[in-house]
């Protein structure tokens, strides 16, 4: 993860030229332009904002590779828990429709200085590892990239990861495929050493925790560990708290179980927000006084710790009062 930022004000419009259902309950869409003009770069790791409906914006991570300028590539697992996102995908998105995205952002790149890259992706988090394999692959640099999942039936991207150019880096780890394919991270890592070893994981969240205590274990130093949640637990309880919103002129009451972002609302200011789980980072604000209660899983340590943002979604307060530039 990188420094906070805004939804993006950039928005593109581009067309669903093919729709996949992998997996069983993963859609894989290849969006273009609509004159198949070439899009504008993105980085591995890098994710859109897609406007599904009115009022309702989703990030998704670009799986496919940075090379082919004429494609964004996603991967959405229709999630049974969804808050309306992944199932408009499912049923709203078909081959030819017109959808607006923002410009692609990348709040989890690679390290440039990276002597070897660990890339591990739990279900659904494997599509920013594909573009990061890819990149890797095209650079000439050193990698592996190991698969998590239930099985080969329920997962998508098994046969392009088994024909990939980067297939003999790839290892697949299926649950239903016995003890013998399980990942033995610890033993990854204690092989590849912790000099120039960089890790990177996405998936559910009990997964990547697993992943970065193992490579704490492992002695890797904080700044080699990489990752991006796509979902997190979110906990608003409690004292209430006062927000002055200074740039508005006006004060609210945060009661416990109450969001910033609701409190805010009652009187009249409204935040965007998109995830409202305290990963994308869409709803962050400027701390002018006070002391944040951090509770988002997009900002880093050292940003938590200069407490000058606050995701407004789900962070709440320590001290009995925060200022905000808003």
């Amino acid at each position: 993860m990188s420094s906070a930022s805004t939804i993006t004000t950039d928005t593109l419009q581009v067309v669903v030229r093919r729709r996949e259902v992998q997996g069983g309950a993963v859609v894989v869409l290849d969006l273009r332009s609509a004159d198949d003009s070439p899009l504008p770069a993105f980085e591995a790791g890098a994710h859109i904002d897609v406007h599904v409906a009115e009022d309702l914006v989703r990030q998704y991570s670009l799986c496919g590779d940075p090379a082919d300028a004429g494609r964004y590539r996603l991967g959405v697992l229709r999630d049974p828990a969804s808050r309306g996102g992944s199932s408009a995908v499912f049923d709203r998105l078909s081959e030819g429709t017109t959808l607006t995205i923002g410009a692609p952002r990348n709040h989890f790149p690679l390290a440039a200085d990276a002597q070897h890259s660990v890339l591990v992706g739990g279900g659904i988090g494997i599509t920013p590892m594909i573009s990061m394999a890819h990149a890797l692959q095209a650079a000439g640099r050193s990698f592996e990239l190991h698969y998590c999942a239930r099985s080969a039936a329920s997962s998508a991207f098994v046969d392009e990861l088994t024909a990939a150019p980067f297939a003999d880096k790839v290892t697949l780890h299926f649950d239903d495929a016995g003890e013998a394919s399980k990942l033995q991270l610890a033993a990854i890592l204690a092989a590849a050493g912790t000099s120039g070893t960089h890790l990177y994981t996405c998936g559910p969240s009990g997964f990547m925790e697993w992943v970065i205590a193992t490579g704490e274990k492992a002695g890797l130093p904080s700044a080699s560990i990489h990752r991006e949640y796509f979902n997190a637990d979110i906990d608003t309880s409690g004292a209430g708290f006062e927000v002055v919103a200074q740039a508005s002129g006006k004060t609210v009451r945060v009661e416990e179980g109450q969001s910033i972002v609701a409190a805010l609302k009652t009187i009249g200011i409204k935040v965007e927000v998109s995830c409202e789980e305290g990963v994308c980072g869409t709803c962050v604000c400027t701390v002018l006084e006070g002391e944040c209660d951090h509770r988002d899983v997009y900002l880093t340590d050292e940003e938590k710790a200069d407490n000058d943002q606050i995701m407004t979604c789900c962070s709440r307060a320590k001290s009995a009062r925060l200022v905000l530039d808003i």
